[in-house]
């Protein structure tokens, strides 16, 4: 029986790349000269520091380009609170990696409501779907792109 999995992941070495980009970035930039400024990076978690708000704001931008460029969606990227320690701020940034309960829970109440023949079935941090027919998983695959969720998809592991 055909199948797929619905999937939500961060490429690491691409957010590595992107990283990179914006600590050169913020080298090479006329309004960051000689300010204490940088992007660290742990995992999938983020810490973004500069010395004033405006130029973590600015950071956080550039993150976002960055990102785009390496073909991450900017969904997936989750901006923490501003914290003031010293003369440093402080913003952390996670990137969503894996479905959680709860929107794998309503992407398959979505599956379900489209009434196709297809079975959605959560299996850890992934959703599994398989139908009889390739052209009924092909239309969930349109389906769920045209939908609005808090976190980008990707379909993968599709099997005939």
């Amino acid at each position: 029986m055909p199948s797929f999995d619905i999937v939500s992941e961060v490429d690491k070495h691409q957010l590595t790349n992107a990283v990179d980009q914006v600590n050169r970035t913020i080298t090479n930039r006329f309004d960051f000269k000689g300010v204490d400024a940088e992007v660290e990076m742990r995992e999938f978690s983020l810490t973004l520091r500069a010395e004033s708000d405006m130029q973590v704001h600015q950071m956080v931008d550039m993150l976002r380009a960055a990102l785009i460029k390496c073909n991450i969606d900017p969904l997936a990227m989750e901006v923490g609170e501003e914290e003031q320690s010293g003369k440093q701020v402080k913003v952390g940034v996670t990137l969503k990696n894996g479905l959680d309960k709860d929107l794998s829970k309503k992407i398959v109440k979505i599956i379900k409501e489209e009434k196709l023949k297809v079975q959605a079935a959560i299996q850890g941090d992934s959703v599994r779907v398989t139908g009889k027919k390739r052209d009924d998983l092909q239309q969930v695959i349109a389906m769920l792109r045209g939908k609005e969720l808090e976190q980008p998809l990707q379909f993968n592991n599709f099997r005939d």
